[in-house]
Parts: structure tokens; C-alpha cells; sequence
């Protein structure tokens, strides 16, 4: 997707990927991507964590075809009626290593890199994204209009207590806790 938006988003624990993307399938959820997806965060000097905003290059690479990616800024995080909100600009790019060379002759580094194997599905209006880390719990993001989460939700058959308005360092940070180990985003 691009171009200049508002984004509403839940996370949740997904204790049995399997059964969920069955109860998926059952509610007419259409996969529309499988393989892995690279977030590489960037930075100049602390400046956008500093103001709590974000510039990301995301890589999609299918097990099949070419890889393909997303640019993009984010603003400050925030919460709107439960959800986790954040305004944000995406430019999709056809060359992802094209990318990635410019923003770091625009004087950017990496900040963070995370690599995890992921499914999309799309039910609705909502995208539904099944995230598999190198070390970590299962999760899985629904992002859309309030009304879209919510029946996508319901379409799990995953409590909706479980679903919350939070970052992924707050869900490394619980596993930690719970388990004793270090999550581990990348390889």
C-alpha cells in the first residue's frame, strides 16, 4: 500500500498457527503473501527516535519471485480507541537493494533489522499477518478500520482479550519474562 495514511492496528499471541489459518480459510481470509519479510529501520544520529517516528525499508521475498519492498516513514505512536495508531507514508519499490543504497547515502544507518517468516491473509477490509521470529512468540497483526479488525478477530476464534494495542518490544519483552530467554528478531 501506498501513499499517506492513518494506521490502526491489535497484536496478539497465536498459540496454534495452524489452527488459525484454518479458521482463516473457513471465513474466506484469501492468502495474498508467504515468505519473508526484512523490516531495516534507520536512523541519523538518534534524530527520528528522538521524535518517536520511524523511516523503514521492508523487504517481501516470496519463496518463489522476485523480492519487493516498501519505504517508509512513521510518526509518532499513539492509541485511538484501543487500537494502536500511527500516521504513516509508504512508497512501494521495485528494487529493494536500489532502496536501501539511497537512504544510506542520505546519510542514514541501520538502526534495527528484523527478519521473520510471515503469511498475509486479507479478510475484509482488514490485513491479517501471521509473524514467525528466529526466537520468540507467534503473532499475529490485524491492521484496518476498527469495524474490519473486529470481525477479523472474531474470525480467528482467538479471544479478543488477547488482542492488544502494542508495540513488538512489549511482546519481546513478556517472552523474556515468561521464558527466561532473549528474543532473538533476526537471524
Amino acid at each position: 500500500m501506498s501513499g499517506p495514511k492513518d494506521e490502526l492496528e491489535v497484536k496478539g499471541l497465536v498459540p496454534d498457527a495452524p489452527a488459525l489459518e484454518r479458521a482463516l480459510t473457513r471465513a474466506g481470509a484469501v492468502m495474498e503473501f508467504s515468505g519473508e519479510m526484512v523490516d531495516v529501520r534507520f536512523d541519523r544520529g538518534g534524530d527520528l527516535a528522538g521524535r518517536d517516528e520511524m523511516l523503514r525499508l521492508r523487504v517481501y521475498r516470496p519463496a518463489d519471485g522476485p523480492a519487493r519492498g516498501e519505504l517508509g516513514w512513521k510518526g509518532p505512536i499513539g492509541a485511538r480507541d484501543g487500537y494502536r495508531h500511527r500516521p504513516e507514508v509508504e512508497v512501494s519499490v521495485g528494487d529493494p537493494e536500489a532502496a536501501l543504497e539511497l537512504v544510506r547515502r542520505l546519510g542514514f544507518s541501520e538502526s534495527q533489522r528484523i527478519e521473520r517468516a510471515v503469511t498475509v491473509y486479507r479478510l475484509g477490509g482488514a490485513t491479517l499477518r501471521i509473524e514467525r521470529y528466529p526466537e520468540m512468540d507467534v503473532l499475529m497483526e490485524v491492521e484496518g478500520e476498527p469495524e474490519a479488525i473486529e470481525r477479523a478477530i472474531r474470525a480467528t476464534g482467538l479471544p479478543r482479550r488477547d488482542f492488544r494495542a502494542e508495540s513488538l518490544p512489549e511482546f519481546v519483552e513478556r517472552f523474556e519474562a515468561r521464558t527466561g530467554r532473549r528474543a532473538r528478531l533476526a537471524r
